[in-house]
């Protein structure tokens, strides 16, 4: 067991934001062993000064910590108690971080599961993107035992600008991460909307995107996600198909609750009917297409 301060980690999915944390856990001193099905996201960890591992359960027998930065609930399940899964492998009081965006329900059952192996769980759902992954400037919304909060601290601090302890319990993060996604994909939709009506009428889109980012119709997404639009990338950073899985699981919520979520799920059919013309795994700013296809106009304007 090494030092609590730098625990060794296994760090499965060096995806979009994966690959930026785990760099920097290396950078703030610990033995980190990537765990990812693409060759290419394997090297560029290697290149960073990191060791791979074929499978979770060869990266978690010399772990103190697993962090799982997967896309779901499935890839969690995958992980961690399917065909060379993690959980048989980690060594008992070790912690898992489960990092996705899972249903609650999942991440409550998961703590149990988990310790009943000998496992502790921080159910640590995070918001930020590439760029804050990065820059080790995430948003964690936690929950689970303090011992969990205290093992997982040299790593929070390493990846984190902000952490927010929810609770004692799995499922807490999640749940406020599951809030924090209704924003999110209906900021996206809404966002996308006014300036298809903005395009559509004729007004010069740049202008729009200036008056807007001052006034007060403004979000975190249309400031982030508009620029796509009007330059016309959809190079992904957080493809359409995330807000088809997370608004779905943001629906599966409320009908659990019984609590109807219209506007939700108004965003969610704008984000299935983007992935069904065929650009689910462009960068979901490109949600503005289903307008573009409808109404025959861009959204894109020449840079002035």
């Amino acid at each position: 067991m090494s030092d609590k301060n730098t625990p060794v980690v296994a760090f499965v999915g060096l995806g979009s934001m994966g690959l930026g944390m785990a760099k920097n856990l290396l950078k703030h001193g610990h033995k980190v062993i990537g765990v990812d099905p693409s060759a290419a996201a394997r090297d560029a960890f290697t290149a960073a000064g990191g060791t791979t591992a074929a499978t979770p359960a060869e990266a978690a027998k010399t772990a103190d910590v697993v962090v799982l930065a997967v896309v779901n609930a499935g890839q969690v399940e995958a992980v961690l108690f399917g065909d060379g899964g993690a959980a048989g492998a980690l060594r008992r009081g070790g912690l898992v971080i489960q990092c996705a965006t899972v249903p609650p329900a999942f991440a409550r059952t998961l703590g149990e599961r988990l310790a009943t192996a000998g496992h502790d769980l921080l159910d640590a759902p995070m918001s930020g993107g590439r760029a804050r992954a990065e820059s080790g400037e995430l948003t964690f919304m936690a929950s689970g035992a303090p011992a969990a909060f205290a093992a997982a601290e040299s790593i929070l601090s390493a990846t984190s600008a902000k952490v927010f302890r929810l609770g004692d319990a799995p499922g807490i993060g999640s749940l406020v991460k599951t809030v924090n996604q209704l924003l999110a994909g209906v900021h996206i939709a809404t966002a996308a909307e006014a300036m298809a009506l903005a395009a559509k009428a004729g007004a010069d889109t740049r202008a729009v995107y200036e008056v807007i980012s001052a006034s007060a119709g403004n979000s975190w997404m249309f400031g982030n996600r508009v620029p796509h639009m009007l330059d016309d990338d959809y190079a992904p950073l957080s493809a359409v198909e995330i807000f088809v899985k997370d608004l779905g699981l943001v629906l599966g919520t409320g009908h659990e609750l019984r609590l109807p979520l219209p506007m939700a799920a108004a965003a969610h059919q704008l984000f299935l009917a983007a992935a069904g013309a065929g650009w689910g795994r462009l960068d979901d700013a490109a949600v503005v297409k289903v307008y573009e296809a409808a109404g025959d106009f861009k959204v894109s304007s020449p840079k002035k």
